[in-house]
């Protein structure tokens, strides 16, 4: 469980400078360390709430290790390549994880929808962030198409009855937001607009080069880690 380095502080600072991080009422964030940090930089004035759930994938004796060291282990080229039910000794399989991150995201988003609470941020890990977005974002796309830079990440609204119906929300900014953004007076329409030409763009470019997807075994010791759903708009009054 490492913390955020100083440089890592340092550019969380820069960007909480330069863009815009709307207030929301409820701050839920992963219990370790970095995510706590990059929670108290982003949002100083809310208290966060620990979720469990929302921890990064446990990648048991493949953590910290080189492809070229992982290979003494039966369980990597099958795990690698997908296989369902294969798990690194002692961490969780992708079927597990997937589950525990799904389930946890939907206990939160009921919980929100209950206590009426409007708007909510999430500061987790990036491969949190694109196991919620492929299982419930619309427009829908792959994981690998949801993947957002260190100490940023989407806007989604969950609309009560689309969530009833489909258990699905609708992706509809990435974040943060520039300021020149927020004076733009069809706001709503010209986020959608960058976020459909970015998702069209990785699509692209995953047709026409040699895309290398391997999962680095080495948690991202990224100096700051993503936030997901900023905010969260939750609003009964429409369909």
């Amino acid at each position: 469980d490492v913390l955020l380095s100083e440089d890592g502080k340092k550019q969380l600072s820069q960007i909480k400078e330069d863009m815009v991080f709307p207030p929301v009422q409820a701050l839920f964030t992963s219990p370790l360390k970095r995510c706590k940090e990059t929670a108290a930089i982003l949002y100083p004035e809310n208290k966060p709430i620990e979720i469990e759930g929302f921890i990064e994938y446990n990648f048991g004796e493949f953590e910290n290790k080189t492809a070229e060291q992982l290979e003494k282990y039966e369980e990597f080229p099958k795990w690698l390549a997908g296989e369902k039910g294969v798990k690194p000794p002692y961490g969780e399989s992708n079927e597990e994880f997937a589950k525990r991150v799904c389930e946890t995201f939907e206990k939160v988003a009921e919980g929100l929808m209950k206590t009426g609470t409007t708007s909510a941020s999430i500061i987790t890990h990036g491969g949190v962030i694109m196991t919620i977005l492929a299982a419930f974002g619309i427009p829908e796309y792959p994981m690998h198409e949801w993947l957002t830079p260190n100490g940023c990440g989407f806007t989604v609204k969950v609309n009560p009855s689309l969530w009833m119906r489909a258990k699905k929300f609708e992706v509809f900014s990435e974040f943060p937001y520039e300021r020149e953004e927020l004076e733009n007076g069809d706001i709503r329409e010209v986020l959608k607009l960058k976020l459909l030409y970015r998702l069209i763009a990785g699509i692209l470019l995953s047709l026409t080069s040699k895309k290398n997807f391997l999962i680095s075994t080495s948690c991202s010791i990224a100096l700051f880690i993503s936030s997901l759903a900023i905010p969260f708009f939750l609003n009964s009054s429409k369909t």
